[in-house]
């Protein structure tokens, strides 16, 4: 597929005439909404096979064909070009589709309340056949060792119509935050041990899930072998159920990375005993700290490349998340949180202020300012196919097994489209 950046003076009319495709098909691929006023900068995925490349100045046969790893003479005879005459600036080239490869993908869904809304089965059944894992967030552990289920409403259903495997969310949240008293109890007392491993098995074995993720945060540092030796432990019992088990890691850069959120997760010994570990490679830009990239790709290849370098590509699943945020100027510690917001809801907030998309090419993702009407300052940080595609770029490069989503009910519907364009899902069943 094709993405294009909207510029100056582009209509949809414009922009479907120059990629022979049609505006209906931009606006139902893209969700549209409002498709005769379109935001500079806003990014549009054109749903065609392969793409076009239009020649910038420089550029040659050879130079062009290198971006898209083929040879100067495959790509002049595809497009009937003469291999001895120079290329006018403009010229309009068709590259072919790149071969596609598997891919293990994975999305989390959190129900909120005490039941599962009927928007968030909705993004669920849009989005399953993408999905090799569904994870249900979470099964909270109690201080017995016994678990307390989320809402399932119809989603295991959705996921079976699907599919897509269920990942049962093992996590030591309690009164919605993480507790670092709670891990320290489950990781240190045999007893509470026992009984947790002894009902993760049983539920997942009776509900019919095929994972068992723990997400253990903000765990005592001291308490970092105590995990590995109840990882252990649990992946015996696990596999003799016949049953995978992954776990997911803070972001980190250095194996004795400071800070409650790092010390107790030790890459290489999950990369050891884990089926496969997710990076919760997001967060750099959250809700209550300033204003900033979600996942800046320069943060997010530092933690891939640590990984890398203590455990396999193939137990790496990237985090992304499908959403960003909306803050209020100037940040004050302990002030107000930001919005989260889902990146349609983003473009419609930038054409609703009248400003243009801009797009930092460090952290590789888009952002606007604008003054609300009380004349608050707000900075919004949010993610496009552009920012996107470079996650995709970097599990293609580094030969990742694949790709976590934090998490469903957000509408992203570009991120979805070039899933599927580029990648093969892996289906376990």
């Amino acid at each position: 597929m094709q993405i294009h950046v909207v510029q100056q003076g582009d209509t949809l009319t414009a922009i479907a005439n120059t990629y022979n495709t049609t505006t209906t098909a931009l606006t139902d691929a893209n969700e549209l909404t409002a498709p005769d006023n379109l935001v500079i900068g806003q990014t549009i995925v054109v749903p065609i096979v392969g793409q076009f490349y239009f020649v910038q100045p420089n550029d040659s046969l050879y130079s062009i064909a290198q971006q898209f790893d083929m040879s100067y003479q495959e790509l002049a005879q595809l497009n009937n070009f003469p291999v001895g005459n120079i290329l006018p600036v403009g010229y309009r080239l068709y590259i072919p589709p790149r071969p596609t490869r598997a891919i293990t993908t994975n999305a989390y869904v959190e129900p909120m309340g005490d039941a599962v809304s009927e928007t968030l089965e909705n993004a669920t059944s849009k989005n399953a056949p993408y999905l090799t894992y569904l994870a249900l967030f979470s099964y909270n552990v109690n201080r017995d060792g016994t678990l307390t289920a989320p809402p399932l409403g119809n989603l295991p259903q959705i996921a079976n119509n699907n599919n897509a495997s269920l990942m049962l969310v093992v996590t030591n949240l309690e009164e919605g935050a993480f507790s670092a008293e709670l891990g320290h109890i489950i990781l240190t007392v045999q007893a509470v041990q026992n009984t947790l491993i002894d009902s993760v098995i049983n539920t997942a074995t009776t509900a019919g899930f095929t994972d068992i993720h723990f997400d253990f945060e903000f765990l005592p540092p001291d308490d970092r072998e105590a995990y590995n030796n109840f990882l252990r432990t649990a992946k015996q019992r696990i596999a003799n159920a016949g049953l995978l088990m992954s776990t997911a890691l803070a972001p980190k850069t250095d194996p004795e990375q400071e800070g409650a959120w790092y010390e107790a997760h030790d890459y290489a010994a999950h990369g050891e005993i884990a089926d496969f570990v997710v990076l919760m490679t997001y967060e750099w830009g959250y809700g209550g700290g300033p204003a900033m990239a979600v996942s800046p790709i320069d943060q997010v290849r530092e933690v891939v490349e640590f990984a890398l370098s203590v455990m396999p590509s193939e137990k790496i699943l990237l985090g992304q998340n499908l959403y960003g945020y909306d803050w209020t100027l100037p940040f004050e510690e302990g002030g107000e949180l930001a919005e989260a917001i889902s990146p349609q809801q983003a473009i419609t907030r930038a054409r609703e202020q009248n400003v243009a998309i801009e797009f930092d090419q460090t952290a590789h993702a888009p952002f606007y300012l604008y003054t609300d009407a009380q004349g608050n300052r707000h900075e919004v940080w949010f993610e496009d196919a552009r920012s996107i595609q470079a996650k995709f770029d970097l599990i293609r490069e580094l030969d990742l097994l694949g790709i976590a989503y934090w998490k469903l009910g957000l509408a992203f519907p570009q991120n979805w489209l070039l899933l599927q364009d580029q990648f093969n899902i892996t289906k376990l069943e």
